[in-house]
């Protein structure tokens, strides 16, 4: 097995330990979210604390994919992130990247960024309405999303639980997380609007956010906010189709099963 670890250039005195929290993965007990495919782990690298996110080892096609044809998910955040930091959008440093393969075969990979303790995810403003502050927070996360649009980037992942927000008194600051799947681009008023589609199924968050991209582009309100909510309504119908589809097939496993 060949293993292959990047470290942040400011950073290269952390390698042993980076690389030791890396191989004492396993025994870390802290985890953060719900470690379905992937697991994230918190783990205190030179006096800080990290997250330490392990990649699912891919079926065995995708390990030849991955490892003579695409850039792993470990090594695409890493860079992502970098990349993020330098148009001036924040997401958690990226601090490492490893990967690990055979001569033929991609196995496992782990990207190591720092940890950022949020206030909220736009997930609360989904489930709770009455959160306080909600429409300004939904509006300064519609202006976060146009400054991406405007920056090139298109955040493939742009849902509930992937991005951060922190209340910083007069503002809210937003943080960027999940980032292996984007695109670096010029994009079109339609796929500034696709990009909203899987945030939200409730109309009047919608709303809000049509009328505020609306106002930052300078587009018809209207045209907008009937294309960004046929949008969600479509991907809605697809993503409820889709888990259908799964309580049947899966039916043995408790996240599939009917509450």
């Amino acid at each position: 097995m060949k293993n292959n670890i990047v470290v942040d250039d400011l950073n290269d005195s952390l390698r042993a330990d980076i690389e030791a929290s890396i191989a004492n993965f396993d025994n870390y007990k802290e985890i953060l979210g719900a470690a379905e495919r992937n697991v994230i782990k918190i783990a205190s690298i030179g006096g800080k604390r990290y997250t330490i996110k392990s990649f699912k080892i891919p079926n065995f096609i995708n390990q030849v994919v991955y490892r003579f044809f695409r850039k792993s998910k470990a090594e695409r955040s890493y860079r992502y992130a970098r990349k993020l930091l330098g148009l001036g959008i924040n997401t958690p440093f990226p601090l490492a990247y490893s990967t690990s393969t055979t001569l033929f075969l991609f196995k496992n990979s782990y990207y190591v960024s720092e940890l950022v303790t949020p206030d909220l995810t736009y997930r609360e403003l989904v489930h709770q309405p009455d959160f306080p502050d909600h429409e300004t927070i939904l509006r300064a996360f519609t202006r976060f999303t146009f400054e991406l649009h405007e920056q090139g980037v298109l955040f493939l992942d742009h849902s509930p639980g992937n991005t951060l927000i922190l209340n910083k008194g007069e503002k809210y600051e937003f943080y960027l997380v999940d980032l292996n799947r984007m695109k670096f681009k010029t994009l079109s008023l339609d796929e500034r609007i696709q990009n909203f589609a899987r945030l939200t199924p409730k109309k009047e968050m919608v709303q809000v956010m049509s009328n505020e991209y609306s106002k930052l582009t300078g587009k018809d309100e209207q045209y907008i906010f009937e294309k960004m909510w046929s949008l969600t309504e479509a991907f809605q119908h697809k993503y409820h189709k889709k888990i259908a589809l799964k309580r049947k097939v899966f039916f043995w496993k408790k996240k599939y099963r009917e509450k």
